[in-house]
């Protein structure tokens, strides 16, 4: 631990976290957090849903031997308490534990996901600030100086292939007639907005920023074009190609489908580059009329 002069503190949503040295022991409670500070360049002691996290978030990679804590909703406080940890980061989801969590370290709680708020705004403040904790601000803004050029590049290969022209909707699908549909106020917005493509879906969804719907909602916007973020379960193509909810919407008629790998819709910063990099591989390699 390193020791400054004086104790620094940070207001956060349920109080302030006053430290007199730089944390090095840190548990993260949400993958948001976990994606935080592994790109900050630390590795946590521990996390809740780890093996989850190396499914749906992936990348920044989390080490094999980083203990679980439980489960995001329900992490157990005495696996916490074991670590020793000098920070617990975690979000207002836990805000019952609070009280609790803060006898065992000093605790910094974020969400990036509430009523009103702007998710990836929120992440880019999220990770600033412990990068600031964790004295990692160059770090911190080396990341964020990162993930913009991306977005610049990823959006200059789509002008290069004349492929700013239509709309996208994005979507996982939730069994062969309903989808989630990402909305203008979720994370997945700000890689659209970056790469200068139309959400084709324009109603605002849940605080999470999704709405599930039936394929046929999609039919009216007959511009867009259909991205299938994974995963695609065993049989999902053979169903859809026997349903007429599927094989009569636009997009699929045009062969406008394009699938790609998972990206966590509900993480902090990173997604939304890894989203664009991924959307634009897929729309310059060319669609299909199905999942594949």
């Amino acid at each position: 631990m390193t020791s400054p002069s004086q104790a620094t503190s940070w207001q956060h949503e349920t109080g302030t976290l006053t430290l007199d040295a730089t944390p090095t022991r840190i548990v993260t409670l949400n993958w948001a957090a976990t994606e935080a500070v592994l790109l900050l360049g630390i590795t946590p002691v521990g996390v809740a849903d780890k093996d989850a996290y190396s499914y749906w978030v992936r990348e920044p990679e989390l080490p094999d031997d980083v203990p679980n804590v439980g489960t995001r909703t329900a992490p157990s406080l005495e696996a916490i308490a074991e670590l020793k940890p000098d920070l617990i980061v975690t979000s207002t989801e836990m805000a019952p534990a609070a009280d609790l969590l803060e006898k065992i370290a000093p605790t910094y709680v974020i969400s990036v996901y509430k009523d009103g708020s702007q998710p990836f705004e929120t992440a880019r403040k999220m990770l600033v600030t412990l990068g600031e904790i964790l004295d990692r601000t160059a770090r911190a803004n080396d990341v964020l100086q990162g993930i913009d050029q991306t977005l610049a590049q990823q959006r200059h290969r789509l002008e290069e292939h004349g492929l700013n022209d239509r709309p996208v909707a994005l979507v996982n699908f939730m069994d062969d007639r309903h989808v989630r549909v990402y909305a203008p106020n979720g994370l997945f917005q700000t890689a659209l907005e970056a790469l200068g493509l139309e959400n084709a879906w324009p109603h605002p969804g849940s605080f999470w920023g999704f709405s599930t719907i039936g394929l046929e909602a999609i039919a009216p916007y007959t511009s867009s074009r259909l991205i299938v973020l994974e995963p695609i379960w065993p049989g999902l193509k053979e169903q859809l190609a026997d349903s007429p909810f599927w094989t009569y919407l636009p997009p699929v008629q045009r062969g406008q489908v394009y699938q790609i790998e998972a990206a966590w819709p509900y993480g902090g910063v990173f997604p939304v580059k890894r989203l664009a990099v991924e959307l634009t591989d897929a729309l310059i390699a060319g669609g299909s009329d199905n999942v594949h």
